[in-house]
């Protein structure tokens, strides 16, 4: 769907949660440690952010207060085995959008983080939709008016990057770091032939390429 960071510094946990977030269709950046979370957060254009509190170098409420401090208002959901509710406290008025104790089911950070980027974008409802189309980010489905469409999950990824975007263009640049990790071999014009294909499945005129700023999902009059 989007690309995530994930900072854990525990390899079993870590290894649990890139398995689960990849099958439901998350790119995942991972670092172990909070000085490189930290410049991650800070130089990278990330959906979401999974933190654990407990990093080592670096600690994740620390991280928090930097990221928000300089302006980065990425939704984060902050993991800690400290369940105590003053961290809980501590955490949210740090700027954290969502709280899990260790241990946890994935199944219960997986809903969080799909209602987190709903806030993010300002819908309540896991239905997106913008003009003729429409996207469930429960079932991963994109319809155009009414009818399924057959996309792949790559596809799946940019349309939901510019669905949760809708009211702005999206730069070559950020649909890329959204799209792709960082160790993935791409062509120079691969966002370009993503929405080439894009446009042959939604419509033409369903995603408006604005000169200079980048791609917007198009919308009609009413929305």
């Amino acid at each position: 769907m989007m690309h995530l960071l994930l900072a854990e510094d525990d390899p079993l946990i870590a290894r649990d949660i890139i398995a689960q977030l990849s099958k439901a269709g998350y790119v995942i950046t991972h670092e172990k440690d909070g000085e490189a979370t930290l410049f991650a957060g800070e130089h990278e254009n990330f959906a979401a952010v999974i933190l654990d509190l407990g990093l080592p170098k670096l600690d994740g409420l620390t991280i928090l207060k930097r990221w928000r401090s300089n302006g980065h208002n990425m939704p984060v959901i902050i993991l800690t085995a400290r369940g105590n509710w003053e961290e809980r406290v501590e955490g949210i008025d740090a700027g954290a959008d969502d709280y899990l104790a260790k241990p946890f089911r994935m199944p219960e950070l997986l809903a969080r983080l799909r209602a987190v980027l709903r806030r993010y974008a300002g819908q309540a409802n896991p239905v997106l939709s913008s003009g003729p189309i429409s996207i469930d980010i429960r079932q991963k489905s994109v319809t155009v008016d009414g009818l399924p469409v057959e996309v792949s999950p790559l596809e799946y990824r940019c349309i939901a990057v510019l669905m949760q975007n809708r009211d702005r263009a999206v730069s070559q640049m950020e649909l890329t770091e959204q799209l792709y990790a960082q160790d993935f071999e791409r062509e120079s014009n691969s966002v370009e032939v993503l929405i080439g294909r894009l446009r042959k499945k939604l419509g033409k005129d369903a995603i408006l390429t604005r000169r200079g700023f980048g791609y917007q999902i198009a919308q009609d009059e009413a929305t």
